[in-house]
């Protein structure tokens, strides 16, 4: 059976309209769906949950960065930045297309403003690190990256699609499902049944009031620099425990953790992320207390994905730390 991916287009809009009628243009010629928000500016919440449903709906996601960080919500992040970060906590493969030379767009299609221009150069690093991307410098470029990229990721992560309704007959299609609903169930059951095994008794494991150095670096004028920050085990699981609850993707969290340690350190928002070996250790660190699980699975998408998870223990101590005293002194 024929399918047909659907792709997400994200990017800033008006300095971006050639590019992504480019984007758009190949990505029809090459048989696939683009889906995109250009049309429906996202000004509120309710605006918000109806593009998370557009990228549940997809398969692949398609960034577009040029010389603007676009307009912000509430939370100070461009709606461009909030959509990868869904994507990437979904479990969606990313295509990125960054510009090679954002100093170098006319200042009509650049942001003039230091803080976007620092808030732009964040996200391109946020969007570098770990992850494989292409460079263009002309519109015209990109149909063949598009093209490329995409068949590439395809082949190598391939998604659910779409197929025609007259292409299948309902009972393959209902068999499916059910074998998909099946399987889902399964992996819901094993998650929520996962315990630490014995091996994690560790001899000596530091404890939660033990500090741990995180490491990384940062964007200058003059080039990159190097910080890094000590932090209780006990405050690393206080940030990142809420979201483990909807079983998050790894690299989201990395985000998460690494938007904390930047607000908590009043570090530049230029930082280039988290020493990639610091976070791993993190990770085992967390599954050794006995407080997350880390599993490779299938993404609703039809790729894989490291996931995290609350142990039952884990879950009882984010809730304890969480959880808000009362003020009230008894008499």
């Amino acid at each position: 059976m024929e399918k047909r991916y659907q792709v997400f287009v994200s990017s800033t809009y008006a300095d971006l309209k050639e590019e992504r009628q480019h984007v758009t243009q190949t990505l029809m010629e090459i048989d696939c769906i683009p889906a995109g928000m250009e049309l429906f500016p996202a000004a509120d919440e309710e605006q918000w949950e109806f593009i998370k449903k557009v990228i549940d709906d997809c398969d692949y996601y398609l960034l577009v960065i040029g010389g603007r960080y676009g307009s912000t919500t509430d939370e100070g992040i461009s709606y461009t930045e909030k959509e990868y970060d869904y994507a990437v906590n979904i479990g969606l493969k990313v295509i990125a297309l960054l510009h090679e030379n954002p100093g170098e767009i006319p200042v009509v299609k650049s942001d003039i403003s230091p803080e976007l221009i620092e808030k732009l150069q964040a996200f391109r690093e946020k969007v570098k690190n770990n992850r494989l991307v292409k460079f263009w410098n002309k519109a015209s470029e990109l149909p063949g990256l598009v093209a490329l990229s995409l068949s590439k990721t395809i082949k190598m992560f391939p998604a659910i699609g779409w197929v025609r309704a007259t292409a299948t007959s309902n009972e393959e299609i209902l068999s499916e499902l059910n074998e998909l609903r099946k399987e889902n169930s399964s992996l819901r059951f094993e998650l929520s049944n996962i315990r630490p095994p014995s091996l994690y008794n560790i001899e000596g494991l530091a404890g939660f009031d033990d500090l741990f150095t995180v490491n990384g670096d940062y964007y200058t004028d003059y080039g990159k620099k190097d910080w890094s920050c000590k932090i209780t085990w006990r405050e690393v699981f206080y940030i990142i425990s809420p979201y483990l609850v909807q079983n998050p993707t790894q690299d989201y969290v990395k985000i998460i953790f690494h938007q904390a340690i930047i607000a908590r350190n009043n570090l530049s928002t230029r930082s280039n992320g988290i020493n990639d070996q610091d976070f791993q250790t993190i990770g085992i660190q967390l599954q050794a207390l006995g407080l997350v699980n880390a599993k490779y699975l299938q993404t609703t998408k039809g790729g894989m994905a490291m996931f995290w998870s609350l142990t039952p223990e884990g879950e009882k101590l984010m809730v304890q730390l969480r959880a808000i005293k009362t003020s009230i002194q008894s008499t």
